[in-house]
């Protein structure tokens, strides 16, 4: 099911896509439910994209639903609120990727963009969330945050990509947090601010000239009894066990493709 955004939004869509000028600022919520169909396979009860956020099925397999966040206009601009929830009930299996990169941009509202995305995920239900990179265009203030509620046995794979800058300019500020819940206990808690007025981003403790950075998390309580110690990747990638059954991998590139190739072997090493 597949609900349309409000008419707000569409006008909105229409001010950006057509005559090129700066429409008001965007507020807008898309929201997915999976759920275990009962016959091995994953339902799709709630597909709502809104706004700039639109949802698309794909064709999954093995049982696995899948779902691609298609743009469907210029967004995050300055000003906008737009927000993603997701839930995948017990026994679920989803995974969820966009269908290119997401670029903040400058807008003539007044603020900041605020980008939300809430994931949810119950027991024996598993999430892969794998969006394409979110690029920090000169001139753009963005504040992202991810907020993810693990029940006991749920299984999650999480990757995040950021690129500052598009080829040739300096990058937006950029503020990006991640919060992870695993059986109501705090399993992760990290923030990350680059751009200008962000402290030291750019120096060798954090960036050290490069132009791209990324994460990917792994939750998998088949794991738990497993023992990791941190380790290199590669020269700008490491891997870091978490309390529980979890690991993180994080790493800094030059660029998008070296990023992911780096996240790629991450997954592998994962397993």
């Amino acid at each position: 099911m597949r609900t349309p955004g409000r008419a707000p939004e569409r006008e909105a869509a229409a001010t950006r896509q057509g005559s090129g000028t700066s429409s008001p600022a965007v507020r807008a919520t898309a929201r997915l439910v999976a759920e275990a169909d009962g016959r091995g396979g994953t339902a799709l009860p709630v597909l709502a994209g809104d706004g700039p956020l639109a949802l698309r099925r794909t064709r999954g397999v093995a049982g696995e639903a899948c779902v691609t966040v298609v743009g469907a206009m210029s967004a995050p601009l300055g000003g906008d609120r737009i927000a993603l929830e997701v839930t995948a009930g017990p026994g679920a299996r989803l995974r969820i990727g966009s269908a290119a990169a997401t670029i903040a941009l400058p807008g003539r509202a007044a603020g900041p963009a605020h980008y939300e995305i809430r994931l949810t995920v119950a027991d024996g239900a598993t999430l892969h969330w794998l969006p394409e990179p979110l690029i920090s265009a000169r001139g753009s203030e963005l504040l992202m945050t991810t907020r993810v509620e693990l029940a006991p046995t749920a299984r999650l794979v999480l990757r995040e990509e950021q690129i500052l800058g598009r080829t040739g300019e300096s990058p937006g500020r950029l503020t990006s947090r991640l919060t992870v819940h695993r059986a109501g206990r705090p399993l992760l808690d990290q923030e990350l601010a680059h751009g200008p007025g962000a402290p030291g981003w750019d120096g060798g403790a954090v960036l050290g000239g490069h132009r791209a950075v990324g994460q990917l998390l792994v939750v998998d309580p088949s794991c738990e009894a497993k023992a990791r110690t941190p380790r290199h990747l590669a020269e700008t990638a490491v891997l870091t066990p978490l309390t529980g059954p979890a690991a993180l991998a994080t790493a800094v590139a030059p660029d998008a493709l070296h990023l992911r190739r780096a996240l790629d072997a991450a997954a592998a090493s994962v397993g």
